[in-house]
């Protein structure tokens, strides 16, 4: 027989529950003054008990006896007897005692607590944490109040019950709920039985909340700098501010000072980046980087950007970058700007410089600097036209190239005669004017120059729709031809200098634009149309595209006279361009993209890339690019499972044309249900003869910490598809030792 009762009929309801039924109706009658009292107070809060058996006990104490349950403040206590003190709100809980707060469980055989106080303790407990999974055991708890407890000689792990893989074992534990931390004192981490790692003080996140400390070192090593230690340190300075101190020890070269600074304001926003090597053992001098950005709301529109980046030296990101995406870089940037946006217009003011890091083998031009760049832009719609209008001042300078200053006029207005989504006609007019004062550095003598030139132009196209039942699939199929005429007059520019204006390749994009050249020093004439056609397949039930079909070419009525190289031919037909893309299935897709010269019949460029991803942790990518006497590499990467827990991961990237290598990886991963091992070798190209080759062993702890070198940036860069495998622990942040 089980009964439920409210505290505020506690004590009478103790005593019908008396196994003793002849002492019943005697206890009812001996309640006096103080009893009732009581029994008003314990009124204020709730008390909810349910048992087998419940007996009254003199006045003020209670038992309950077989699957007895208490639960008062948001915790169950849960025993097979139980004793309650009303007086002093204590609770001593014997049998298969089970305390719940939140979710997190405390199960022992015998528990002392105070409702009031929500001190106590238990003895040989096993716990669960509802925060990140965590569990474990310990020989006493001892509670300080509903979010603060101390373990004796605990264990911890984010395992399984039943799968000790990792643990972590404690002389002390402290759980800190309110900021979900745990910190342990004198701690032994074991994996596989063996202890890996000790700290006399080490403490981890129980959420994703940041907090200051140690983070998980960082081991590796490259044939550059030799066998690496990084050991970062992240500073919790505030809710919007932190940094990371991450020492980065080289046996080959030094210590590495990697420094990141953070902040985020209502108004404005920045990161700034100090790594000082000391002094370089390899190249005998001290090395650096600076990388700061900043932006800022000012007022009233106006905006502020900075963004500095500067090395030491030419070779800093090859001796000492461990990714391919940094040892790439040679120019950084180094800009101010402020801009203003009023709605309907906006203007900005730049000024810009490049730090050029040269390859002492394959050295390259230095950018001009902008000093300063000055834009202006607005658009407007009047009687059904829209009007729009661009301009730019520069200042362009050199040390050794013409300096010259650059203002440039472009007024254009343009007017849908019909615009719907069946059919569409636009033409547009522009007027581009350019006027150049010629500076230092003048050997032609060029003079100062002007030019001005209209560009006409009409857009146009039409769609088509049918339904289409295919293979038993419902479909919808699109029609979409397009003719886009363009033309300019011929005007001779080889006198005009060139800062920043190149011939652009020839896409899609640049089809159906007016220009053929970036920048504005050149405009090239023209009187061409451009005929294209598009066709998709998109399923009727979710509008996915299955499939995209696009075939283009350029007709010219005149052969184009401004160029930077004389044309192959004065054919007036373009190169053909076709592109296909699409998913044959929901795992396979494709995408590829065909340039082939009629006038030469030789295929110009192109590049074909497939995908095959049926489930996260599968994917296989082949991709081959081809430009004529330019470019052919072949690409291949993919991550798949081989047994077992094991998963092959790599990539391998051939340059055909240079017989050379640009990057491969190799590598193998073991994913079990709270633990990772990753084994990762890279080998990329750092300089036009030369390369580096970096090792990564991690092996990560789920929700607790990674030891070893990271691959996983590196990996989601170059491995299409790339799926971490223990996604489920990705949302939570590394252990933080300290």
């Amino acid at each position: 027989m089980r009964f439920r009762l409210k505290h505020i009929a506690f004590t009478l309801l103790c005593t019908f529950a008396h196994h003793a039924s002849a002492d019943v109706e005697l206890l009812a009658l001996r309640m006096d003054k103080t009893f009732r009292a009581m029994a008003e107070q314990a009124q204020k809060i709730p008390v909810f008990v349910e048992a087998d058996h419940l007996a009254g006990k003199h006045e003020n104490r209670m038992e309950a006896t077989g699957n007895a349950i208490l639960r008062k403040r948001g915790q169950s206590i849960r025993a097979d007897h139980l004793v309650y003190f009303q007086d002093t709100q204590d609770i001593d809980a014997q049998g298969s005692v089970v305390l719940e707060r939140a979710g997190s469980t405390m199960s022992g055989p015998h528990l002392k607590l105070n409702l009031d106080t929500s001190i106590g303790s238990m003895e040989r407990l096993v716990y669960f944490l509802a925060e990140n999974n965590g569990r474990g055991s310990a020989d006493v708890l001892h509670i300080q109040d509903k979010q603060h407890y101390t373990l004796d000689n605990a264990t911890y792990t984010t395992c399984s019950d039943g799968n000790q893989d990792w643990l972590l074992k404690v002389i002390g534990l402290e759980i800190d709920r309110d900021r979900e931390i745990g910190t342990a004192h004198h701690a032994w981490v074991e994996f596989m039985g063996l202890p890996i790692l000790y700290s006399p003080w080490m403490n981890f996140p129980l959420n994703d909340r940041r907090k200051s400390g140690f983070l998980s070192p960082v081991f590796g090593g490259t044939t550059k700098g030799g066998s690496e230690l990084t050991l970062p340190y992240y500073w919790n300075i505030a809710a919007n501010r932190d940094a990371t101190i991450a020492p980065r020890v080289m046996t080959k070269r030094g210590v590495l000072l990697n420094n990141e600074f953070r902040y985020l304001e209502p108004g404005y926003r920045g990161e700034a980046h100090l790594d000082v090597l000391p002094n370089d053992n390899l190249a005998n001098r001290s090395r650096k980087h600076l990388a700061f950005t900043h932006s800022q709301a000012l007022a009233g529109g106006l905006n502020g950007y900075v963004n500095l980046n500067s090395v030491s030296d030419d070779a800093y990101f090859r001796d000492l970058a461990d990714t391919v995406n940094a040892t790439s870089q040679a120019n950084l940037l180094q800009e101010g700007v402020l801009s203003y946006g009023a709605g309907w217009w906006n203007a900005t003011a730049r000024v810009q410089r490049y730090q050029t890091l040269q390859d002492p083998v394959a050295p390259i031009d230095v950018p001009y600097k902008r000093l300063p760049q000055l834009t202006v832009s607005a658009q407007q719609q009047y009687a059904g036209a829209n009007l729009l209008f661009a301009g730019e001042f520069v200042d362009f300078s050199h040390p050794t190239a013409l300096n010259a200053k650059r203002l440039v006029l472009s007024p254009s207005a343009n007017y849908p005669l019909v615009n719907n989504p069946a059919f569409y006609l636009t033409p547009k007019v522009t007027l581009h004017s350019t006027y150049y004062s010629m500076g230092a550095n003048n050997t032609g003598p060029l003079t100062n120059a002007s030019r001005t030139l209209p560009l006409y132009s009409v857009d146009s196209g039409m769609a088509f729709e049918r339904d289409w039942n295919l293979f038993g699939g419902n479909y919808l199929q699109t029609l979409e031809p397009r003719a886009f005429y363009v033309y300019v007059p011929y005007q001779a520019q080889n006198l005009l200098p060139n800062f920043d204006s190149a011939q652009a390749d020839f896409s899609f994009t640049q089809m159906f634009t007016e220009n053929r050249f970036f920048g504005s020093d050149r405009v090239g004439d023209a009187n061409h149309i451009t005929l294209a056609m598009t066709s998709r397949l998109l399923e009727q039930a979710n509008g996915m595209e299955r499939l995209k079909l696009t075939l283009g070419e350029r007709f010219s009525f005149r052969t184009p006279q401004v160029n930077f190289v004389a044309p192959a031919t004065t054919n007036n037909k373009s190169d053909i361009l076709l592109a296909a893309s699409g998913y044959a299935t929901k795992a396979w897709s494709f995408d590829s993209e065909f340039q082939f010269d009629p006038n030469q019949s030789h295929t110009q460029r192109y590049n074909i890339a497939t995908r095959y991803r049926p489930e996260p942790g599968k994917a296989l990518y082949f991709g081959y690019r081809f430009d004529r006497n330019t470019l052919r590499q072949i690409d291949l990467s993919g991550q798949w499972p081989l047994f077992n827990h094991w998963h092959a991961v790599g990539r391998w990237n051939y340059s055909l044309l240079d017989s050379r290598i640009l990057e491969s990886i190799a590598g193998l991963e073991y994913n079990q249900q709270c633990w990772a091992l990753r084994l990762i070798a890279q080998r990329f190209t750092v300089g036009t003869q030369q390369v580096n080759t970096g090792f990564f062993l991690q092996l990560e702890l789920n929700d607790f910490v990674k030891i070893g070198s990271d691959p996983l940036s590196m990996l989601k860069k170059s491995v299409s598809g790339y799926t971490r495998l223990n996604d489920k622990a990705a949302s939570k942040p590394s252990s933080v030792l300290q």
